[in-house]
């Protein structure tokens, strides 16, 4: 028998173990898929908005795996912890791949960063998302203007949910807490800004387009933002997704498009995307965030932008950063700093420089943060080739007849599938409770006792 560990239950480490049971020469190949939070399926549960049920739904195909008798859920386990080493890993498995993903944000580097009131899109994610990790005294939505610095499609993403009405949240999984605030907010004025223009930004039209069909919101556009662009003017000579972004905004700047329909302007909240324009300093008083200054930018000719040596300031009470992810080192794995990867040759590990036997990655602690859901498949399926060219060689190595108990030994507690079925009853129950469908329980206590229910009750 050949046993894997994948650490991780995203996308990019569900995608690895399916690809590995469905393409595995070897008799009897076991994966257990780690995660550290008892809950699986990753940024997924806790990385899509909740209003986009259609991407959310892609939990069913993630489950369908998750339940294969080939393959084991162990959440709640962490790797750096109890005793916990990727060489201990190493014990207990023929191979390990870490899909852990890119969990730093990057930071904006100016002065005023961390004043009250700033924040990264991800913190705010992971608000409105339920991660347990997430701040418990939640987010001040009691001023009028906010500021979403990133022109991507986290940006995108905590743009609309600032701008939506709390009644088109209720029927989704968000957490009671958080529908309490965002029905509360008093933010009226939503600014999307970014550094470049609107043929260089990152988000995919389809979530660019759904900003212009909230109901609750108008989109404008300024059009000498627009005029600083070469490719707004004449877009061919752009890819197709970023001519189809170039249409869209041209549609609002012209005053067309769902977003500017008659009933448009009585919209309770306004949403303004902005362009070539580079925060330098976060403004505060009395401690918290009053306003972004930013520096007018423009093309360079080279694919890039420079200062222009004019600036404008934009009031907010609330800004949040989204411009990008980094990886962050695992205790035991080589890491990249500089890419913010673990160094690796078609999946392999190398350390200084040498495949190390056994270890391999997947996802964006292999490539970086780059792509989207999809894109792990065919990532996942490199790694899993790798790792099935070495397993002739791998499988002699001895390894624990019983890793969980192995786990249980280092003093973890396991939370096995049954465990996370118990979870989503307890969550089920808890919409009931509060008259809506399924909630989310957003901390790790609540998670932890409704896990270990599940558990006694089969025990």
């Amino acid at each position: 028998m050949l046993r894997v560990a994948v650490v991780g239950s995203g996308p990019s480490g569900v995608y690895t173990a399916q690809s590995l049971v469905q393409r595995s020469g070897v008799p009897g190949v076991r994966v257990d898929v780690l995660d550290r939070l008892p809950c699986p399926y990753g940024l997924v549960r806790y990385g899509v908005a909740p209003d986009h049920e259609k991407i959310k739904s892609l939990q069913q195909n993630l489950r369908a795996v998750l339940e294969d008798e080939r393959v084991g859920f162990v959440g709640n386990v962490e790797v750096g912890r109890r005793g916990l080493t990727p060489a201990g890993l190493l014990e207990l498995y023929h191979a390990v791949v870490y899909c852990v993903g890119a969990a730093r944000d990057r930071r904006l580097g100016v002065p005023g960063e961390d004043l009250a009131g700033s924040h990264s899109a991800t913190d705010f994610v992971s608000w409105y998302s339920a991660h347990p990790d997430a701040a418990g005294d939640g987010f001040r939505l009691d001023g009028r203007s906010a500021v979403v610095i990133g022109v991507g499609n986290v940006a995108v993403d905590v743009t609309r949910i600032l701008a939506r009405g709390a009644d088109e949240l209720r029927p989704t999984d968000v957490p009671q807490d958080a529908l309490a605030a965002l029905a509360a907010s008093r933010v009226r004025e939503v600014h999307m800004v970014g550094r470049r223009g609107a043929g260089q930004a990152k988000f995919t039209t389809k979530e660019l387009r759904e900003l212009g069909g909230l109901d609750s919101a108008r989109v404008s556009v300024d059009p000498a933002d627009l005029a600083l662009d070469p490719s707004f003017a004449d877009s061919s000579a752009l890819p197709a997704v970023n001519r189809r972004n170039v249409e869209v905004v041209r549609g609002w700047a012209a005053g067309g498009g769902p977003a500017a329909r008659d009933g448009g302007a009585e919209a309770a909240r306004s949403i303004r995307l902005r362009f070539f324009l580079r925060p330098v300093e976060l403004l505060g008083e009395g401690g918290r965030v009053a306003a972004v200054r930013f520096e007018r930018t423009e093309p360079d000719g080279a694919g890039g932008v420079r200062g222009t040596g004019r600036y404008e300031e934009i009031e907010a009470q609330l800004v949040l950063r989204a411009v990008g992810y980094k990886g962050v080192a695992l205790p035991g794995l080589p890491f990249d700093q500089n890419r913010g990867t673990v160094p690796n040759e078609a999946g392999r590990v190398l350390r200084d420089g040498v495949p190390s036997p056994g270890e391999y990655v997947a996802g964006w602690i292999k490539r970086g943060p780059t792509g989207v859901i999809g894109t792990n498949r065919p990532c996942a399926k490199e790694t899993v080739t790798s790792l099935l060219d070495d397993a002739a060689e791998l499988a002699r190595r001895p390894v624990a007849a019983d890793p969980i108990g192995a786990l249980r030994d280092l003093g973890h507690e396991p939370v096995a599938w049954r465990g996370w079925l118990s979870i989503e009853r307890a969550e089920s129950a808890l919409g009931r409770s509060l008259g809506r469908e399924r909630v989310k329980i957003p901390d790790w206590q609540g998670l932890r006792a409704a896990a270990r229910e599940g558990t006694d009750r089969q025990a």
